[in-house]
């Protein structure tokens, strides 16, 4: 059991969770792709959403990794397709994308997964966990620069997602992670650029401090 976390680190925490939120209201667009993670919420949000008309076609995107492998042994995208139909998806409305290893993957297999398939969508809805929207998004501007982008994730609060989880500390270390690819990736090539506010950083800079980083990058 991981120690608790500290009054001051649990708000620098929601200030990074709120950042990586993009804010974007839900809207029509012609596809959305479920990117593959631990979060299997990502899969029952995207039913939700497919059951609110604002798609006619999903594509589940992601195979296997480390973090990942136990509990979908089938790959990410395989097990999300079996949930979203026992959430009333029907078959007919989704794509499986089973090999993908990581973000920018997800987006360029799903792209050419959709063209294999007589699909060329102007609009595309990113269906993440809730930390991952900012990434995500960078990252499909960077790769797939001609279409219009919006991200979607459950409405949690950090709280809710930490009980959801159920390990606090693994969840803040995911939340520093991911912003260390926010500003990072932009460098090497993978992502757009994020403006990223003073006070974000310095949360950021607290938590690495405090020892939060299992779930960042080493060179």
């Amino acid at each position: 059991m991981s120690r608790p976390i500290t009054d001051e680190q649990r708000r620098d925490a929601e200030t990074i969770w709120d950042y990586h939120q993009m804010g974007h209201d839900p809207r029509p667009v012609d596809v959305a792709i479920g990117l593959g993670s631990h979060d299997l919420g990502v899969a029952t949000y995207s039913a939700e959403l497919y059951r609110a008309d604002l798609f006619p076609l999903l594509v589940f995107s992601g195979g296997n990794s480390p973090t990942t492998a136990a509990r979908f042994p089938r790959g990410e995208a395989v097990h999300y397709r079996e949930h979203a139909l026992s959430r009333g998806v029907p078959d007919t409305a989704m794509l499986v994308e089973p090999h993908a290893g990581n973000t920018g993957q997800n987006v360029t297999f799903s792209r050419a997964l959709l063209t294999a398939n007589g699909h060329e969508p102007r609009s595309v809805l990113l269906i993440s966990k809730p930390y991952m929207e900012r990434r995500a998004y960078a990252t499909c501007r960077k790769v797939w620069p001609e279409v219009e982008v919006f991200c979607a994730s459950e409405a949690l609060k950090f709280d809710d997602y930490v009980q959801s989880i159920g390990d606090e500390k693994l969840v803040v270390d995911m939340l520093v992670g991911d912003l260390q690819r926010v500003v990072e990736y932009p460098k090497q090539g993978f992502a757009v650029e994020q403006d990223v506010p003073a006070d974000v950083l310095a949360a950021y800079g607290r938590l690495i401090e405090a020892g939060f980083d299992s779930r960042m990058l080493h060179a």
